[in-house]
């Protein structure tokens, strides 16, 4: 038991309201306890190699697991790479790396292979920690542990507060990471944020185990560590926020240029593409396709403060989407590679529209009895999927193949597979 742990453990501190809802926890007796000061106090931001290769050498030799989580400058920079990174280990305290200054840490994520990384979210921190060289082979994510154990609120604050009984100060989560010097009490709160999570990870560990769940929770953490790197989005323009609107081809290819002319700027100058030119900026342009670039002045978004000669390179792109042969114009929808989306199912297929109604209740009543997000408990793509084309023969053995090959976890095709059978196997399903 961890300094953190004893101090929890002996003022039984919890707070009411957040415990799993099966009775665990325990209620309240005194207040939280505001967690100000890091227990070393604040380390110095490693930004150079010497102080790096001191680092690797002590997490190397610390024993346990190991705290990490990242902070990225998410609506400030181009992009979601990690500006600051943050370790914990028992014998080796806690380390704030510069990535910027030091941005190949595959030594410190060697150093720590085979060592369970404890993170919050992982798959949020993931990808920019791949990107400097950080690939755990194993970990715990106590978000996702939260979740699974019927926690109602998951956030980083909540479950320290509710599980160990310390408040956390978030006031500093939206900053701009990227800014440097970062000032000190940016650090002080980046130091904290890894200072109780392996206390965390072994309190939910406990709970998980107590409820049965924790082999369920090793499955998922593996398939987070073993899963490849996301592919690059299809035509990522289609996200742009306000894209129902717009109906037209040509209006749909005058949103494309728009939207790849601003991603090009953004990554120019390493800004958030939101601060080149607004979604709604884009919408308003397609819908209304200006002829010029005093029509397009006109338009909400383009106001005074857009410069002329900005105004003209947004023209330009408007023009090249107008110049576009109906050939090249992008169709409206994006291409579908799995079941239609589900309002259009009782027009295309109304048994599929009855399959999925009735498995969704099942999945809904299975979830709520074992106490945590239907999401967790079976993909909602998957359970589409199987639904819109089920097995020519529905059984254990048929479905249980299917889930698995949508990529269900064990424990998932274990627990699911009984309920989808009944309720594909029902009348009028």
């Amino acid at each position: 038991m961890t300094d953190a742990q004893d101090t929890a453990a002996d003022s039984t501190r919890r707070t009411s309201g957040d415990t799993p809802p099966d009775g665990a926890g325990s209620s309240v007796t005194e207040a939280p306890t505001p967690l100000l000061e890091p227990r070393e106090g604040i380390p110095p931001v490693i930004a150079d190699e010497a102080a790096l290769a001191e680092a690797v050498a002590a997490f190397a030799a610390g024993s346990g697991p190991v705290a990490v989580d990242a902070e990225r400058a998410s609506g400030y920079r181009y992009g979601q790479r990690a500006y600051l990174v943050q370790l914990r280990r028992e014998g080796a305290g806690t380390a704030l790396i510069d990535p910027v200054a030091c941005p190949d840490l595959s030594a410190l994520g060697e150093a720590l292979s085979g060592v369970e990384w404890v993170l919050h979210a992982a798959t949020q921190d993931l990808p920019c920690l791949r990107e400097i060289g950080m690939i755990p082979t194993r970990l715990f994510d106590t978000e996702l542990a939260g979740r699974l154990a019927g926690f109602p609120r998951v956030g980083l604050g909540a479950m320290v507060e509710n599980v160990l009984g310390f408040v956390l100060e978030k006031g500093h989560s939206a900053v701009d990471w990227s800014t440097r010097p970062l000032p000190e009490p940016w650090l002080r709160y980046a130091a904290l944020d890894v200072e109780l999570l392996v206390d965390l990870r072994d309190a939910l560990e406990k709970e998980l185990d107590r409820q049965g769940k924790l082999e369920w929770a090793l499955q998922e953490f593996d398939a987070i560590a073993s899963a490849p790197p996301a592919e690059p989005r299809r035509e990522p323009w289609r996200r742009t926020s306000g894209m129902h609107k717009v109906r037209r081809r040509r209006q749909l290819a005058v949103v494309r240029e728009l939207w790849e002319t601003r991603d090009r700027i953004a990554q120019r100058r390493d800004v958030s593409p939101g601060k080149v030119l607004s979604d709604a900026a884009i919408v308003e342009a397609a819908l209304a396709v200006p002829g010029n670039v005093h029509a397009l002045a006109a338009l909400s978004g383009f106001g005074h403060r857009t410069g002329r000669r900005q105004l003209e390179q947004w023209q330009a792109a408007v023009d090249r989407a107008k110049a576009l042969p109906e050939s090249e114009l992008p169709q409206p929808g994006q291409p579908v590679t799995g079941p239609p989306p589900p309002r259009a199912w009782a027009d295309k297929d109304p048994s599929a529209a009855a399959r999925l109604s009735a498995a969704r209740a099942a999945v809904t009543a299975l979830a709520e009895r074992l106490a945590m997000p239907q999401e967790n408990l079976v993909s909602p793509d998957t359970v589409r999927r199987v639904c819109w084309q089920p097995p020519a023969v529905v059984d254990a053995g048929s479905l249980s193949a299917a889930l698995a090959g949508y990529g269900a976890r064990p424990w998932q095709v274990e627990l699911v597979t009984p309920v989808l059978v009944d309720a594909l196997s029902a009348k009028g399903a």
